[in-house]
């Protein structure tokens, strides 16, 4: 059996999963295959399954031709569908909807793929986000729909002994886009060093995926809170050095605080919670999957920043909590969202299409 998965830029959540599933089903048999339509900044590795750029349709034909894929998925990009079959694909085609971002902004979306969707596509594999199946439940109603947790690498993502800095440091990690909520992220930091005047910031981000205009109003927004001293940024840091960032964090007594509006599925945080690194979280549908409010994580309003600093305070001093937090974290993950599970369920979808 072989599959391809598409996708458009080679950089964030969805290269992650590419990378975790394509290795793990191939040990389960599976040959993998992934094209981007560009290059990005994860592109510094040489993977360990083939990967193509192909911006072209000449590109594309080409990699059609010599593989002859049993199926393929195409991850996000819609307008896809229709190119692969008049390229000249005729198997199974398979849409995934990761990183729709908001749900209006889902929802505009998915209106916007209906043509392609009833014309093109076989079937959905979508997360299990509540957002996201209502929306393709309600819209797509004959569209044969498959759910199926994203993996994690649960091995390679635990705790690590490293340096840690003696201060607690409160990270973020993501886009410089309005729907990771970058802003809210500085804000809250901002309150905290009232309380917690000797806190570390950290921010993660990949400068190349941000818009100029929002490039420009994260610097303002630097200034007007006098934290452009205070933050230290990192870029395009390859995911494999995460688990030490994350378990620098944990042990610094600090934690990962996600700001974001909407998250089909969260992989930053849940890569934090596999390191017992704590994580105080908006409630943004797809990280509902790994964070249970004061069992596995903690929760806060969208947009109270109020609520969020008396969340954060707690998760940093209550001792007994942030210990429990984090055991029971990583315990969750592993039993949740391990290799196997992944495996097992994406080869239950390919014998639905008769392919094994």
């Amino acid at each position: 059996m072989r599959v391809l998965f598409t996708f458009y830029v080679a950089s964030g959540g969805v290269e992650t999963l590419n990378k975790l599933r394509c290795e793990k089903l191939q040990r389960s048999g599976i040959e993998c295959h992934v094209l981007y339509i560009m290059p990005g900044s994860a592109m510094q590795h040489e993977p360990a399954f083939p990967v193509f750029i192909a911006p072209g349709d000449d590109d594309i034909k080409a990699v059609l031709d010599m593989h002859r894929y049993d199926a393929i998925i195409v991850t996000s990009d819609f307008l896809m569908l229709e190119r692969l079959r008049r390229l000249g694909f005729a198997g199974p085609l398979i849409y995934e909807a990761q990183g729709l971002g908001i749900r209006s902004a889902a929802q505009d979306l998915v209106l916007e793929a209906l043509p392609f969707l009833r014309n093109y596509s076989n079937a959905v594999l979508i997360p299990p986000t509540n957002h996201l199946l209502e929306l393709f439940t309600s819209f797509c109603p004959w569209l044969q729909r498959f759910v199926i947790p994203n993996i994690v690498d649960v091995e390679s993502f635990q705790l690590t002994h490293v340096d840690h800095p003696c201060d607690p440091v409160i990270a973020w990690i993501g886009r410089l886009e309005p729907n990771k909520n970058w802003s809210e992220y500085l804000k809250i930091a901002h309150q905290l060093l009232y309380t917690k005047p000797n806190l570390q910031l950290w921010m993660f981000h990949d400068p190349e995926l941000a818009a100029e205009e929002q490039k420009q109003q994260f610097d303002a927004e630097l200034t007007h809170l006098g934290l452009q001293d205070r933050l230290k940024v990192f870029t395009n840091l390859p995911n494999h050095l995460m688990p030490e960032y994350y378990s620098a964090i944990a042990c610094s007594g600090g934690f990962l605080l996600s700001s974001s509006i909407t998250e089909g599925f969260g992989y930053a945080v849940a890569e934090a919670v596999c390191c017992t690194c704590p994580v105080l979280s908006t409630d943004s549908d797809g990280v509902r999957a790994f964070i249970i409010h004061n069992v596995t994580g903690k929760f806060y309003p969208l947009g109270d920043v109020n609520a969020a600093v008396s969340e954060a305070l707690e998760l940093m001093d209550n001792t007994d909590l942030r210990n429990a937090l984090r055991e029971q974290g990583r315990s969750h993950m592993v039993s949740q969202f391990g290799a196997g599970q992944y495996a097992d369920a994406f080869r239950q979808m390919m014998n639905y299409f008769s392919i094994y």
